[in-house]
């Protein structure tokens, strides 16, 4: 009769043994990420009335994850993508003119790439707050489509190390978040 070893290793609470692959990046841990009414500080502005707190600025694929807070009811913008766009809307309401949906708390929306469309914050709404994850970038156009700007990863990123240069926290701290 063998003996039977009751006190065997759980493999599945045993950490991955092996390397990680050479060349990979390492994770981005943004505690408190979706903590809405945290430190403003983190909140970069971008024009009157609104802001965004980037999560992660990947350079490497050309997308960035942030959170939009919008203060200022009215058109925000009219813009087209050059990448799918995925939105979830966590505080407040927004529509697009193009569109018969309207975006509310626990809402969901998928832009395709090539789609442009103008972005609205109703009048009763005091703040929007959406988690926008952006692949490539995208033209800010006139209703005939003329450009008239651009943002991107490499805009957001220096946009946010402007900003937590002048308030103290330092290139650095930007920088914690690219990719």
């Amino acid at each position: 009769m063998t003996a039977t070893n009751t006190s065997r290793i759980d493999t599945s609470k045993v950490a991955y043994a092996k390397p990680q692959p050479f060349g990979m990046v390492s994770d981005v841990f943004v505690p408190g990420a979706l903590d809405l009414d945290g430190d403003e500080k983190l909140w970069v502005p971008q024009a009157d009335g609104v802001w965004f707190k980037p999560l992660v600025l990947c350079v490497s694929q050309g997308y960035y994850v942030n959170l939009l807070r919008v203060r200022n009811s009215g058109v925000l913008s009219r813009h087209r993508h050059a990448g799918p766009v995925h939105a979830f809307t966590l505080r407040g309401r927004w529509r697009y003119l193009e569109h018969d949906w309207e975006a509310v708390p626990q809402s969901y929306a998928f832009e395709p790439a090539g789609e442009t469309h103008t972005l609205v914050v109703p009048d009763d709404v005091e703040e929007m707050v959406t988690l926008f994850h952006v692949t490539g970038g995208y033209v800010y156009v006139d209703p005939q489509g003329v450009a008239l700007g651009y943002e991107d990863v490499f805009t957001k990123l220096e946009a946010t190390r402007r900003h937590y240069t002048a308030i103290g926290l330092g290139e650095d701290r930007a920088m914690e978040l690219v990719r």
